[in-house]
């Protein structure tokens, strides 16, 4: 099974890829995580992706769909993968599709996880994190025990400066812009399925598990 997760910040999309794959046994993967990999490897596209961030560029689609194509690759995808984040854009996806024809493989679901717009302002306005052990919580989802404190180390509690609500809302919208022709490009093919974010994690688990059986 081979699965490609989409949704906004603040849609939860990382907890429930997390809980996806331990369920069905594939990977999690993510670009930032196949960079770090390939970093601390040396591999070729490593060591080509750290020359463009040492100078504070991009990392081109180029060596990225390298990484996905290396990745996919390995032992533990056997049995499919689930891609987190990636692919971005359009052209990221027509590449991946001919990565995956290459080497006789193809998508076979992406799931969007859809969360109202003002749900995700709320979400991501009321994340607070410690500013000695980084443990995270939500003023209004997951408090702590004792407001502006950690409840693990005491610590005192902050929210990033991307959190607030301005920003966050930029980011909404520029992630809208980016992603909804890639959206039509999975709805053009026929692998579209659009998941209710909303709710407990666990109800929404269970949505996308019903989809996936």
């Amino acid at each position: 099974m081979n699965i490609i997760l989409l949704g906004p910040p603040g849609a939860g999309k990382g907890t429930q890829a997390k809980r996806l794959t331990g369920r069905y046994g594939i990977p999690q993967i993510s670009t930032g995580d196949m960079l770090r990999a390939a970093l601390k490897k040396g591999t070729a596209l490593g060591l080509e992706a750290r020359r463009y961030m040492d100078q504070g560029e991009l990392v081109p689609d180029s060596v990225v769909i390298g990484l996905v194509e290396e990745r996919i690759q390995q032992e533990d995808c056997v049995k499919g993968f689930m891609l987190d984040g990636f692919p971005r854009n359009v052209s990221q996806a027509e590449a991946l599709d001919k990565v995956l024809d290459r080497i006789g493989r193809r998508i076979d679901c992406v799931i969007s996880v859809d969360v109202p717009g003002d749900e995700l302002v709320q979400r991501l306005t009321g994340r607070r994190t410690c500013r000695d052990c980084g443990a995270g919580f939500h003023v209004l989802f997951d408090p702590p025990k004792t407001e502006g404190a950690c409840d693990k180390c005491g610590g005192c509690l902050y929210q990033r400066d991307d959190d607030n609500e301005v920003t966050v809302s930029s980011r909404l919208r520029v992630y809208e812009a980016a992603t909804k022709p890639l959206i039509d490009f999975y709805e053009r093919q026929g692998k579209l399925r659009c998941i209710d974010g909303t709710g407990t994690m666990d109800s929404i688990l269970a949505r996308i598990t019903a989809l996936l059986g």
